[in-house]
């Protein structure tokens, strides 16, 4: 059995250490593995090469397609297990592109690393299976919101939200554009019940000078509502860079 990976650069999946950028675990070193293919199409996604390949025509700011053979990678499960082995790390973060598309085979993957602390990175659509649920010590968990271009009906999903505002292991990430989307957060938190403590409120955008005008006016919103700020510093030491 084999999983689907993004690519870096040609024939070369994207495995790579780094410091977690985003979110509760920002700043840890980690070994990252970043799996291809998306159910959602968000507008400003800034991995779209996961999933806009030639021929889809979901909607993206950039206009810009994919090959994809030249950015998917398709590796078996023990070599893909061997690859994040060989980073070093004791901590990985499993992230997409939507992982949870390929549950099964990231479950049978993660049993050949015992002892490993696994993150998964998801858009909150999709159920994690028993297998996989038990190998996972942390979600990163970002509802789309308006904004991101998608249908409430496919990227916002009662029963999925309510799921993960029940675990404990689930901490909320909401890409914010503009002080009005938070309308849209306080919605969500207060009809599935998501504590405040487990909310971050990032910034979108992909340059440290965008970044830091939507910070400057998102932190007090934090501030206000008792929320989380999530820094992008992978953004800030690397760029908008792939394998970073």
């Amino acid at each position: 059995m084999a999983l689907t990976l993004a690519a870096t650069t040609p024939g070369e999946p994207e495995i790579f250490a780094s410091l977690q950028g985003e979110g509760p675990s920002m700043g840890k070193p980690v070994g990252f593995v970043r799996l291809s293919r998306c159910n959602l199409a968000c507008q400003w996604c800034d991995t779209a090469y996961t999933w806009r390949f030639s021929g889809d025509n979901r909607p993206h700011r950039s206009g810009e397609d994919y090959d994809r053979a030249a950015n998917q990678v398709t590796l078996s499960e023990a070599e893909t297990a061997e690859k994040i082995a060989a980073l070093g790390m004791h901590r990985l973060v499993v992230t997409g592109g939507e992982p949870l598309l390929q549950a099964p085979a990231l479950a049978r993957m993660l049993a050949l690393l015992p002892g490993m602390e696994v993150e998964v990175e998801t858009n909150g659509t999709v159920a994690p299976p028993p297998a996989l649920d038990a190998l996972i010590a942390q979600y990163n968990v970002s509802p789309k919101l308006a904004h991101s271009g998608n249908p409430a009906e496919l990227a916002l999903i009662p029963e999925r939200l309510a799921e993960w505002a029940a675990n404990p292991r689930a901490w909320f990430k909401f890409v914010v554009a503009e002080p009005g989307d938070l309308d849209e957060v306080l919605a969500l938190a207060e009809r599935y019940a998501i504590p405040s403590r487990r909310i971050y409120l990032m910034a979108e955008g992909i340059d440290s000078e965008t970044l830091a005008q939507r910070e400057a006016w998102l932190a007090p919103l934090c501030i206000s509502h008792e929320m989380n700020l999530s820094k992008r510093l992978h953004i800030q030491l690397f760029g908008d860079t792939r394998g970073t």
